[in-house]
Parts: structure tokens; C-alpha cells; sequence
């Protein structure tokens, strides 16, 4: 009977630590950590479960940094953005969820594109995406590098982007932070000082 006593004590205790959900108001989110804007970079946020890859099976918030040029073929950093994953808890992130992840997401991203630029069928190409760990970067918990081939919706032909995902805790609040850097660009390109910048530059309350 004590030890029953004492398990359901422990799970209360468990119960009122627990953090609350994270909770996305577009007009009113205050982000409890600083990701910087450079000038000229444009933000977009919203919420996850993410609508257009629904199966990514995270809560939470996706921040995101477009590069000047992003929507701009001629320009150099051209489809160059980053994007920040803030979590609930700490889901497993290693490099067969990232491929599946982001498998979904950039598929959603195509396939909601397709009707509202009036993309030919016989241009859209499967969505491929390969990991691998590599050594962590700038205090990471864990670092990822890796492609995305998929179709480049905005000129309707195929496109390689190159990866980096980045993996923070924040144990204090139970959190967890996914940052992906992505270029077509390839990795010594100039684009990539920018984009990691972002990262060297991010910060939260411990």
C-alpha cells in the first residue's frame, strides 16, 4: 500500500513539472529565444503540426528566415533560407527521421503548389532525402548534413538542396530546437556564412 502511496506522489509530482504546450497566435507570438533577421531577410511563422505535412508528428512552431533572393532564379541565393523547429518535449531526432520528415514536408510543399501555379503533371518528380550524422557544430547536441532533391516549384524543373539540421535541448523548459540551414548553393558557396550565422547568433533563456 506505501509503495502505491509513494508512485502516485511521484507521478503527481512528475505531472506538475510538466511544461505547458506550446501555443502559436500569429499576431501576438513573442519567441522565448532570439533568432536574428539580417536586413533584407524575410520572416514566416506558424504553427506545427505543420498543415501541408500533417504526419511530421511534432507540436509547436516553425520559424523561418528567407534569404533577399530566395524567390529570385538570377539571384545567388536563390531557394537559400533557414527555418527553426521549436518543439514540445524531446522527440528522437536522428538522421532516419530527418529523411522522413523532411521527405514529408518538402512532398506537402510541392504537392500544395502544383494547382495554384499550374504545374504539368509529368513535371513533378518524387521528393528525395538522404542524412547522415557528422560532428556537432556551435555547442549542438547533435549536427546533420544531407540533400533534398525535389522539384523546384518555382521553375517547374528538379533541384538538389543542400542541408544542414542542427539539434539543441533545452532541458529547462522542455524544448527542443531543430534549425535547418538549406542552398541549392553548393557548401562553400558565400550563401552558407549567412546562413550560419543564423545559428551562431541564436540564443534562448537556460
Amino acid at each position: 500500500m506505501k509503495r502505491i502511496v509513494i508512485i502516485i506522489i511521484l507521478s503527481s509530482l512528475a505531472a506538475c513539472k510538466s511544461k505547458p504546450k506550446i501555443v502559436f497566435e500569429a499576431q501576438t507570438w513573442q519567441p522565448p529565444y532570439t533568432l536574428p533577421t539580417p536586413e533584407g531577410w524575410r520572416v514566416e511563422r506558424f504553427a506545427i503540426p505543420i498543415e501541408f505535412a500533417t504526419e511530421i508528428p511534432y507540436t509547436g512552431v516553425e520559424d523561418v528566415r528567407f534569404a533577399p533572393g530566395w524567390g529570385l532564379n538570377e539571384n545567388n541565393d536563390y531557394w537559400s533560407y533557414a527555418f527553426l523547429w521549436y518543439l514540445d518535449g524531446s522527440p528522437e531526432i536522428v538522421a532516419d527521421n530527418i529523411q522522413e520528415n523532411l521527405q514529408a514536408y518538402y512532398s506537402g510543399l510541392v504537392r500544395r503548389n502544383i494547382d495554384r501555379r499550374k504545374i504539368p503533371l509529368d513535371k513533378v518528380i518524387p521528393t528525395k532525402t538522404s542524412f547522415k550524422n557528422i560532428d556537432p557544430i556551435n555547442g549542438d547536441v547533435q549536427t546533420y548534413h544531407g540533400t533534398v532533391e525535389m522539384l523546384d516549384y518555382l521553375a517547374q524543373k528538379p533541384m538538389t538542396l543542400n542541408c544542414i539540421v542542427h539539434i539543441k535541448k533545452d532541458e529547462t523548459n522542455d524544448r527542443t530546437f531543430v534549425f535547418h540551414e538549406l542552398s541549392p548553393q553548393p557548401r562553400d558557396s558565400t550563401i552558407w556564412i549567412s546562413l550560419e550565422k543564423l545559428w551562431t547568433d541564436f540564443d534562448y533563456k537556460k
